[in-house]
């Protein structure tokens, strides 16, 4: 079996190790230093970096993964004062870069993986960086406020006592300070706002305030700043952006505060100002890779549930369409072309999907993997528009891709959820949706499904019963109903097949093609057939003991497709029968006839095993199959059981005489190849009757009896059932 590429072979030299950690060093200092404010020199700089360097390449390596040192790497550049954004932005650069090249040697993890971790410790990195930047921010806030407060009370001292103590505050500040009238009229400010303004004093001075209006400024601002200048309010605190002189924004903490004179009348409206420019731009950033996907670009899961949200709580008004997306077949690209190729054709998926939803209230996201949504929303929103954007979908995919000179035709699933805003929650709708997808899926793929309500019932339902098969079985819920087993000739119980049934707590009594599927998907059938297996002898070796002068001499158990595929079928049963001390030719076993057609000589020799042991082997359901009868000769088989589609004609008066020539010519053949025939289905004395003149040997129906409890396996009804 092949396994992944790993970072190197031998483990890595402890000094080689190092010498790299010195260059990664080295590298991550050249790259940063010239935008970091520090008074160390590069060398000095470059050793500073070194043991951080250690913690990257540490956890690169550890085991378990751990980002909290790349946390911790962030907050040390912002003790280091590498605050400015370009020192993050390099050094994400070259730990994307270089980490891996010259820190993953000798490591026994894959080089994806590798890969896959430096990505996360770059996040991890960030976030620390933005964690400490923010609380180091939030710290000079709280010095600035102090000091904010401070200013003004000297600035109210100065206006009352000296001139000369007001300007030593007001020169000095560290943060913009900025008088005006009541009026609006700007009377002075400081050198700390002019440089925020772009250094140029004029552009500031003699300017009214209410020029300073922003398209971006919060609703309430203006309102605030009216409170002020009536004297209803003595100050207020907001965030506001103005426009320099140049046309960029200056993002601002403003604090506005009314001085007033001796006498308690407003005087004059001081602005102190701190610049948030860079810190803005920096949680724009953050908030940008939070909520797109790092490869696609398209907006990821967070982003699309926020607008998702949003839209299902717009109003009555307002109606939605979405399109749930899964790739076709995309896990053999995967396997086939490796997952460098299969990212690349996510990222010609995700441009071909953007093209596909360009209209005013559409857009595409990522969900992860091969997942693709397309949300459409308005008032106007319908079902057509929700199957043509779809439709829009499927064909934008349709035009193959090139991956590697190889040109690769993508096919996709849509599973589409239409309807009103406010009726259901986003969970809901994505549920719908993601069942949808699948039941498109199911049909063939490369086309889309509406969702249906009673669809979606269904579908839950079989989660549910799937999540509680395990503990069904732990808790006793199931049971076992016999079916006699009738010899035509004289009419007495000849065996009785074993039917386990579910006796669900919600639900009631579940027949096995409620949940035999759902076992055989999830594994659990090999467990659960082994019980109905020990059950089902159990209760034939009681009946032979109870009944030695006529009860069934034989017990029908079922076997699905993957129990024959489990290597410890045979040990299984050998060891109940010894266990039990039953005969083993009082139990014979069921397949199906789909499950042998074309069987190979492995999936028959446990089978075989059992056979040569003297358990019967039945083959189930014959005739269904379009099985070459021919293969009869190699099958370990001692029983054919008839399909009741061949039979239900002879219900009918007078009998379908095709079917009689059908079933005369089985019977023929199987007995040549000395088999016995047991038809399914037997409903009407006639039908019994017809089958005994053609020679069939048992047979089981609602003719006889029901499956039922074990004590009334000779409760024979003999009503016609139809």
């Amino acid at each position: 079996m092949s396994t992944p590429a790993q970072a190197s072979g031998p483990a890595a030299d402890p000094d080689d190790l190092e010498d790299r950690l010195q260059r990664f060093a080295t590298i991550w200092s050249r790259a940063i230093f010239p935008v970091t404010a520090t008074s160390m020199t590069r060398i000095e700089f470059e050793q500073h970096l070194l043991p951080l360097a250690r913690l990257l390449s540490a956890a690169l390596r550890a085991r378990p993964f751990d980002v909290a040192p790349a946390q911790s790497v962030g907050a040390a550049l912002v003790a280091a004062h590498c605050t400015d954004p370009d020192a993050l932005s390099r050094t994400l650069g070259v730990v994307d870069s270089y980490l891996v090249l010259y820190c993953g040697a000798g490591a026994d993890t894959p080089v994806d993986d590798l890969r896959a971790r430096c990505a996360r410790l770059q996040h991890a990195l960030a976030a620390g960086f933005a964690r400490a930047l923010r609380e180091r921010t939030l710290s000079e806030q709280e010095a600035i406020a102090r000091s904010a407060l401070a200013a003004r009370a000297f600035a109210e001292q100065a206006l009352h006592a000296t001139e000369a103590r007001f300007r030593a505050v007001f020169e000095d500040a560290a943060i913009g300070i900025g008088i005006a009238d009541l009026e609006g009229n700007v009377l002075d400010v400081n050198g700390a706002l002019t440089r925020m303004f772009g250094g140029l004093e004029q552009v500031v001075r003699g300017r009214r305030v209410t020029e300073w209006v922003h398209p971006e400024d919060a609703p309430h601002v203006w309102n605030l700043y009216g409170e002020l200048v009536r004297g209803e309010r003595d100050h207020f605190r907001v965030e506001k952006p103005f426009y320099r002189s140049d046309g960029t924004v200056l993002w601002t903490n403003l604090t506005v505060s009314l001085l007033r004179d001796p006498e308690g009348r407003p005087q004059y409206q001081l602005a102190l100002m701190e610049d948030t420019t860079e810190r803005r731009l920096l949680n724009l950033r953050l908030r940008y890779e939070a909520t797109h996907d790092a490869l696609t670009g398209l907006p990821n899961r967070t982003l699309f549930s926020e607008r998702l949200e949003k839209a299902l709580t717009a109003g009555e008004d307002s109606r939605f369409g979405l399109c749930y997306l899964d790739l076709d077949g995309f896990k053999a690209i995967n396997d086939s072309l490796g997952h460098a190729a299969g990212d690349r054709l996510l990222v010609e998926v995700a441009d071909r999907l953007e093209s596909c939803a360009t209209a005013p209230g559409e857009m595409v996201a990522r969900l992860g993997g091969d997942e693709f949504v397309a949300l459409t929303t308005g008032p106007d929103v319908t079902a057509r528009d929700a199957e043509e954007l779809a439709g829009r979908i499927l064909g934008a995919l349709s035009t193959p891709i090139s991956l590697d000179g190889r040109e690769i035709t993508v096919r996709g699933s849509v599973g589409i959820v239409e309807g009103r805003a406010g009726e259901r929650g986003p969970a809901d709708v994505l549920r719908s949706a993601d069942i949808t997808m699948y039941r498109a899926k199911s049909a063939g793929g490369n086309r889309y499904e509406r969702a249906d309500p009673e669809a979606d019932a269904r579908a839950i339902t079989r989660h549910g019963l799937t999540t509680a098969l395990p503990a069904a079985l732990d808790r006793g819920e199931f049971f076992i109903e016999y079916q006699p087993l009738v010899h035509l000739g004289d009419g007495t119980v000849h065996g009785a097949e074993a039917l386990v049934r579910w006796c669900h707590p919600q639900h009631g009594v579940l027949g096995p093609d409620r949940f035999i599927p759902l076992a055989e998907h999830t594994g659990l059938i090999v467990p659960l057939g082994r019980w109905v297996l020990e059950e089902a002898v159990r209760q034939a070796r009681f009946w032979t003991h109870r009944h030695a002068d006529g009860g069934p001499l034989r017990i029908n158990v079922n076997l699905s497709p993957t129990q024959l595929h489990h290597p410890g079928l045979v040990g299984d049963i050998t060891d109940v029968l010894e266990r039990s001390g039953l005969a083993p030719g009082a139990l014979c076993l069921e397949v199906t006839e789909s499950a042998l057609i074309g069987a190979e000589e492995d999936l028959l020799k446990p089978l075989r095993q059992v056979a040569e042991m003297g358990v019967d082997i039945a083959l189930d359901d014959f005739g269904t199959g379009y099985s070459n009868l021919a293969n009869l000769r190699r099958l370990p088989v001692s029983v054919l059981k008839l399909d009741r589609s061949f039979t239900r004609g002879m219900q009918q008066h007078p009998a379908d005489p095709v079917d009689m020539k059908i079933v005369e010519g089985i019977v023929s053949l199987a007995h040549s190849l000395e088999l016995a025939v047991t038809v399914e289905g037997v409903e009407t004395a006639a039908q019994a009757e017809q089958l005994r003149a053609l020679g069939c040997d048992t047979a089981q129906g609602w003719y006889y009896a029901r499956p039922g409890a074990p004590d009334r396996i000779h409760s024979l009804l003999l009503a016609d059932a139809v």
